[in-house]
């Protein structure tokens, strides 16, 4: 079984930064792939970034591609998502999940 738990959310300006964590415990997150979702008030979670166990490959939704950036440090059983120029609509609740589990999510909010 993996714990997940995200960290790092908080307000923001549009157009500032925030990284997010995802620090993994009970299982080694490195032989996982790990994604990012993110739900808005009242829409469905949706897919935001991934990156594999080796952390060679990384993969963006469109809507967050040139601003997000996905990063793993495997020794410290933690991933990242680095989020910059940051946008009202990236207001969500940010979770992680790997290998079917997921965290209880931290929340984003971006002021405009």
């Amino acid at each position: 079984q993996v714990q997940l738990v995200e960290s790092g959310g908080g307000l923001v300006q549009t157009g500032g930064s925030l990284r997010l964590s995802c620090a993994a415990s009970g299982r080694v997150l490195s032989s996982y792939a790990v994604d990012w979702f993110r739900q808005a008030p009242g829409k469905e979670r949706e897919f935001v970034a991934r990156i594999t166990w080796t952390g060679g490959s990384t993969s963006y939704a469109e809507s967050v591609k040139g601003r997000f950036t996905i990063s793993r440090d495997n020794a410290k059983n933690t991933v990242y998502l680095q989020m910059n120029s940051l946008k009202p609509e990236d207001t969500a609740v940010y979770y992680c999940k790997a290998s079917g589990y997921w965290g209880q999510g931290t929340q984003v909010t971006v002021s405009s």
